[in-house]
């Protein structure tokens, strides 16, 4: 049996009994795909440019980086809103990508530095919700391919995230960083013109389907005054509650653009038959070994449901947490090279990144699929802004973190980190069986979480 959806103000067609995704998730996936690789090109060069350009402190750089890191998740809860009340998600995806492609080229200029990252905040706010919404959009209730579509997304996001270091970092490290931060922007207005040309292919936003019923986009900021369900309550619940425990996560997971960047460059041995590898390029790794895994650990999954196997979504983002405190665990060897006197081999920095790539996996795409299922339609803008919130605080915690990174012996340190993220699995593992009574597993409408 096939279903056919078509949505009134934009196509965007679903067959439920083929694997076969619409046009409109190759949309998201390009602009998305450009929009992290000016993210990602910037936040490659920021720690070095504060440390070696601006001659800012180690600390204070941990500091203005935990801020800006988490801010970029901050904003998007109030970019939800302003999409589910107001704009609706198109028009606010525009906004943002045109702050943020503002910011990336103030970042040109040393004393427009600070208002830089104030723009970039404010676009990542508008954009960063709202493209992933539109992801769900594209799928009715219980399409089976949401979770796939989802992963395929985040290939996109990992696709620009692993050339950003290469061509970005290079350019920063070797020409200049304004060159870096000129690139990045670039690939921001290339995210924006895909995304404007692609607007057929997408469905139509709760401020559009409101609209083409002779509705104002007042009449679709009432939808959120409207009483929740006691279903809605509980799944809302549900959300803030694994919200906390992703704080955790992120904090030490975000690591890998702070201390872990310090160590690449300090502390890692970079040479490869006599030529120095720029130390930004090991930001690439993560998003490299994300493409080479993805599939496989979908396959994976495919496999265990097969067998009535396969982990619950909460269950998966604990797994995803005991592999990230895993990843840091493989450091502490590396730190005695570092001890010695001696440079560390890069193979420690890999298999660290190896670990945390696939805790990643386990984790943050299976968090955004969830969302979309959990929460009510009116507000999912809005709740995808609260799960990025989480990430703000973890963001910031991981700024915090990362500030006694001169003040304890390394081997300490990657210690703290990896009883950090133990202590986040099992916490998921803890709410598991509570959140699922709550939910009311097993019922036709819910979701297995």
């Amino acid at each position: 049996m096939s279903n056919t959806i078509t949505a009134t103000a934009g196509t965007a067609t679903a067959a439920w009994d083929t694997k076969k995704h619409p046009a409109g998730l190759y949309v998201l996936f390009f602009t998305e795909m450009w929009e992290r690789f000016s993210y990602y090109g910037m936040r490659a060069l920021l720690v070095y440019y504060m440390t070696k350009h601006l001659m800012f402190t180690q600390e204070k750089s941990s500091q203005i980086y935990g801020l800006y890191t988490g801010f970029v998740y901050f904003t998007p809860f109030f970019g939800g809103m302003l999409a589910d009340r107001f704009l609706g998600q198109r028009k606010t995806v525009i906004l943002g990508g045109v702050l943020m492609a503002i910011g990336h080229f103030l970042m040109a200029f040393e004393s427009l530095f600070f208002p830089a990252l104030f723009f970039l905040i404010l676009g990542n706010g508008a954009f960063k919700p709202n493209i992933s919404t539109q992801v769900g959009n594209l799928y009715p209730a219980g399409d089976k391919r949401r979770d796939s579509a989802f992963s395929i997304f985040y290939m996109g996001i990992n696709l620009g995230a692993f050339f950003s270091p290469l061509v970005c970092g290079t350019l920063g490290e070797v020409y200049g960083f304004h060159y870096g931060f000129g690139a990045a922007g670039v690939g921001m207005v290339i995210g924006l013109l895909i995304y404007l040309w692609g607007q057929k292919h997408l469905a139509a936003d709760n401020i559009m389907k409101k609209a083409a019923a002779g509705q104002g986009a007042k009449g679709d900021a009432g939808m959120l005054v409207e009483a929740l369900t006691k279903d809605d309550k509980s799944k809302i619940l549900a959300l803030v509650v694994l919200c906390l425990f992703n704080i955790v996560f992120w904090a030490t997971y975000e690591q890998q653009g702070n201390t872990l960047a310090l160590w690449a460059d300090a502390n890692t041995d970079r040479m490869i038959f006599g030529w120095e590898m720029p130390a930004s390029w090991f930001q690439s790794f993560n998003p490299a070994m994300i493409f080479a895994f993805t599939p496989i650990i979908t396959g994976f999954w495919a496999r265990q449901a097969q067998r009535g196997k396969e982990p619950s979504s909460i269950a998966k983002m604990a797994i995803g947490c005991f592999l990230l405190g895993a990843s840091f665990l493989i450091m502490i060897p590396a730190t005695h090279s570092y001890a010695s006197g001696q440079k560390a081999s890069m193979g420690w920095l890999t298999a660290c990144t190896f670990l945390l790539t696939l805790g990643e996996l386990y984790l943050s795409p299976v968090g955004l699929s969830l969302v979309t299922k959990l929460a009510p339609v009116r507000m999912v803008s809005m709740l995808m802004g609260m799960w990025f919130l989480s990430s703000f605080f973890g963001n910031y915690l991981s700024g915090f973190i990362g500030m006694f990174w001169e003040k304890m012996s390394k081997e300490n340190f990657f210690i703290l980190l990896s009883v950090l993220s133990f202590a986040a699995g099992f916490a998921f593992l803890a709410v598991l069986n509570p959140l699922k009574r709550a939910i009311g597993h097993g019922k036709e409408a819910t979701v297995d979480v």
